[in-house]
């Protein structure tokens, strides 16, 4: 105790004569310099025990009293017989960053890494919680921990992560744009926001009915939504962790997304009326950029609910296979763009088959008097004959499959006239097919004026890789066979948008049984849908991809934020995909982004993978 006394009552001066010597003494001089308390005591002590000079020569050469020089001597030994690592004299110097002494901070990282993190997670989370370190800071107290290398893991385990506890995430305000650097898990996600300018989006955002709060703009509220839709995150789990990546936040204009309850309050206070016009300016929005064809396939959906659905009308769920509470849902799709225009989940059975002819009007009235739509593909239960007459008397051509009965099946054995035609598969490939068509009537099927029947088209279709014939009914008698089968079979584009927002976008994990709440979701879903898609068409390679192989390919990256003066830095790390992204973002450098403070965006990459 005596030495560390000594050599705190020296410190201070130690440091004066340190900087004193710097500026006067010559190499030679500061060897003979008797300044330096460290440096004397060393040299005292080594004439001592080395030249084997007595305590009173040396206290009286170095200016010791002689109890004094005692004192040092029996510390020193102490010293030595202890085994002390650290040296009396000389401090021994670590290259590299400082290890983080905060035991709040360690046990922040570890408890994560038990929760199955990878460093870049935890470097991400710790930023959004006001630590200041690195990836290789947390790469080395793992390390020093420990914990052994993470092995990989897939995209299941990966959306099954915990949130460890206890674990506060921080409050979502509005950002205040300072310079500063921070890493993010989802830096991905900027590579929409060019698709949102390129289109117009963000007016349209700006200038719909949508509600804002006291803390949030009605853009930034938004924004928040599509960040989980479009990073696949199951927005209706019981945890916070999105609100732990401040890139997330920044993408709205945040300091980081708000909390699952601000997710539901928001939802609360969305009616129909703003979906329906938020669809609707979309539609036009689509109508403009030449993204709609004469074409749509609608189809059915069933969102199933877990809770107490006794005010909910059962439907048949062909992922659950069975009938369950749910709510019926409708969306219309374009099979040559990809993009959904139109969507609904407050059909009831007692007006099903009703819809075609509810998005008939939806369609005339976004924009006004639109004529463009010419034909319409659904299947069996749909809609009814009479609804199918009415399609017919507005001049609006379908095709749908017929309902086979026992009696129907009989007759088809008996068709002798099969005609071979070879109709477009995959690829470049064709397929024969066998097919029989005549025109005959449907009770209920009748003019609108005359209440005649009218005839219908029936093509009957083998050869296709079912035991029972399919049964195609049209209006039109101008196409030709091959050309209304292809037609048909590229109706399985809206049954394969709806299976991705079942399982990417996790549209059947509903967090309320209020049919409003649900409508909005499905909004968010469906615009994030096409926001794929548009970021798909900008590259032809990858048109075909579903949206969660654009996910995995572009999107899923992480990497490091730059927020400067006049712009935010992102970079993005390494890639198979990375160049082809980079060459298509890097036309939107110069873009200004009203959310983000008018700033905009630089993308790079990074020389880490």
């Amino acid at each position: 105790m005596a030495f560390f006394a000594f050599v705190l009552i020296f410190f201070i001066p130690l440091q004066k004569n340190v900087s004193h010597m710097n500026s006067t003494l010559t190499p030679e001089g500061y060897f003979k310099s008797k300044e330096l308390v460290i440096k004397k005591q060393y040299d005292a002590l080594y004439d001592f025990f080395e030249n084997k000079k007595s305590a009173e020569e040396v206290a009286d050469k170095f200016g010791y009293k002689l109890n004094s020089f005692y004192s040092l001597i029996r510390d020193f030994r102490k010293h030595l017989k202890e085994d002390n690592d650290k040296d009396f004299f000389f401090k021994s110097v670590v290259p590299g960053r400082k290890p983080n002494k905060n035991e709040d901070f360690k046990e922040f990282v570890i408890n994560l890494r038990k929760k199955n993190y990878s460093v870049e997670e935890i470097v991400s989370f710790a930023h959004a919680k006001s630590y200041q370190t690195s990836y290789w800071s947390v790469l080395k107290l793992l390390y020093t921990e420990g914990f052994a290398r993470l092995s990989r893991r897939s995209k299941i385990e990966k959306k099954q992560l915990e949130a460890p506890e206890p674990m506060t995430a921080p409050v979502a305000e509005k950002l205040e744009f300072k310079p500063e650097n921070f890493s993010s898990s989802n830096t991905g996600l900027f590579a929409f926001l060019p698709i949102i300018h390129k289109y117009g989006i963000d007016k349209l955002i700006d200038s719909s009915l949508y509600p804002s709060t006291k803390t949030i703009g009605k853009m930034s509220s938004i924004l928040c939504f599509l960040a989980l839709k479009l990073s696949g995150i199951k927005r209706y789990s019981h945890d916070d962790m999105w609100c732990m990546d401040r890139g997330m936040g920044l993408f709205a204009g945040l300091s980081v997304l708000p909390k699952t309850a601000w997710f539901s309050s928001y939802s609360s206070r969305v009616d129909s009326q703003m979906n329906v016009s938020f669809l609707r300016e979309l539609h036009k929005l689509w109508s403009q950029n030449g993204l709609l064809s004469d074409t749509v396939n609608l189809d059915f959906t069933t969102i199933p609910y877990w809770g107490d659905g006794s005010h909910l009308e059962n439907n048949w769920s062909g992922k659950r296979g069975r009938a369950l509470s749910s709510m019926l849902a409708v969306f219309g799709q374009d099979p040559d763009s990809g993009i959904i225009d139109y969507a609904n989940c407050d059909v009831m059975h007692k007006n099903e088959s009703d819809v075609v002819l509810e998005y008939l009007d939806f369609y005339r009235t976004a924009p006004e008097g639109d004529r463009t739509l010419k034909y319409l593909i659904f299947d069996s239960k749909f809609t009814n004959y009479q609804n199918l007459a009415k399609l017919d008397d507005d001049k609006i051509k379908f095709i749908t499959i017929r309902r086979r009965g026992g009696k129907m099946l009989e007759e088809f054995e008996k068709i002798t006239n099969w005609k071979t035609v070879r109709v477009e598969a995959s690829g470049l490939k064709k397929r024969a097919l066998k097919v029989s068509e005549k025109n005959i009537t449907l009770p209920g099927y009748k003019d609108g004026k005359t209440q005649e029947l009218k005839t219908i088209r029936q093509i009957i279709i083998t050869g296709h890789g079912k035991e029972k014939p399919a049964v195609l009914l049209t209006n039109d008698f101008d196409l030709s066979v091959e050309a209304i089968v292809r037609k048909y079979s590229r109706r399985w584009l809206v049954e394969k948008g709806i299976s991705e927002q079942i399982n990417f976008f996790h549209l059947n994990r509903v967090s309320s049984s209020m049919v409003i709440k649900v409508d909005f979701d499905m909004v968010m879903t469906i615009l994030a849908h096409n926001l794929y898609r548009l970021l798909a068409m900008e590259f032809d390679r990858y048109k075909h991809l579903s949206d969660e192989q654009i996910y995995m390919k572009f999107i899923a990256n992480s990497g490091t934020i730059d927020i400067q003066s006049d712009s935010v830095q992102i970079g993005l790390k390494k890639k198979r995909e990375l160049p082809q992204l980079l060459e298509f973002l890097k036309k939107s450098n110069e873009v200004k982004y009203s959310w983000l403070d008018e700033k905009n965006i630089q993308f790079n990459a990074t020389a880490s993978s």
